[in-house]
């Protein structure tokens, strides 16, 4: 998420019995995501992909999170699902637009359950992609990889930054410094804000009770967004593709959980 959408107040710790309503919202969010793969094919439009995922949110008595959500200044998102394109990083806006064979595409959802949310993104080769834009995913992917197995009870955000950030130079690509994961509960963007590089200046110590959207975004070559016209869609600076893949994971006293990989155990980073 943009940097200054993130909440600057104190952290919110959740019970064992506010992060087991995270775990439902979570396991919607994972079916949702399940729902989406199958449909992701050259030849599909964005809204198409944004209808099943509605669909599934609303069969399992969930709340689309993005759906009504508002920022000063800007119209409400209007979909259920944001669905971001090649250059397009995060917050795109799914709309009659049709994926062509070769494109990536960022797939977020977000789902709020009996009051409690959860967050998970995921981008998608659509056909047979290019060499570069294939890795640019599998690396990105391993970033958040790394960020389950660095994070822990008590270990520093700093070091769970400098873990996905080491896994993306090393594979030879740039984490974006304008957008950060976040923390999450009842509200979908909640303190604190979890910066994808070393040296932000941003460090706190994750204690158990913590639950966090982590999401590492990673481009080509450039560390900088560019905001769209409609207010939410951010787009590399260079114009070149983009990766952006995301769980929500509770700290607990023995280690961590992610409550977005659903009871089937569907996930993209086990």
């Amino acid at each position: 998420m943009y940097t200054r959408a993130v909440s600057s107040r104190k952290p919110s710790i959740k019970s064992p019995e506010q992060v087991r309503f995270m775990r439902m919202a979570g396991s919607i969010v994972n079916a949702a995501h399940e729902a989406a793969a199958g449909v992701i094919r050259p030849g599909v439009t964005l809204a198409e992909i944004d209808a099943v995922v509605d669909e599934v949110i609303a069969s399992r008595d969930g709340e689309p999170l993005f759906k009504g959500h508002s920022v000063p200044g800007v119209a409400p998102f209007p979909a259920a699902t944001c669905i971001s394109v090649n250059e397009e990083v995060v917050h795109g806006i799914p709309d009659d637009r049709t994926l062509k064979e070769g494109d990536v595409v960022s797939v977020d959802v977000g789902v709020r359950y009996r009051g409690w949310c959860a967050d998970a993104a995921v981008t998608w080769p659509v056909g047979n992609v290019s060499s570069d834009r294939r890795r640019l995913l599998r690396v990105t992917e391993a970033a958040l990889r790394a960020a389950l197995r660095t994070l822990r009870p008590y270990v520093r955000w700093s070091e769970v930054a400098a873990a996905i950030e080491e896994e993306v130079t090393r594979g030879g690509f740039t984490i974006l410094q304008q957008l950060v994961g976040h923390g999450i509960g009842r509200e979908m963007w909640e303190a604190p804000q979890l910066p994808n590089y070393a040296g932000s200046g941003v460090d706190f110590v994750a204690v158990p009770g913590l639950v966090l959207a982590i999401e590492p975004m990673a481009t080509m070559t450039s560390r900088f967004v560019r905001q769209g016209s409609d207010g939410w869609t951010m787009t590399t600076a260079d114009g070149q593709p983009a990766a952006h893949f995301e769980h929500t994971v509770a700290v607990t006293v023995t280690g961590i959980e992610v409550l977005t990989l659903g009871e089937n155990g569907f996930g993209w980073a086990q």
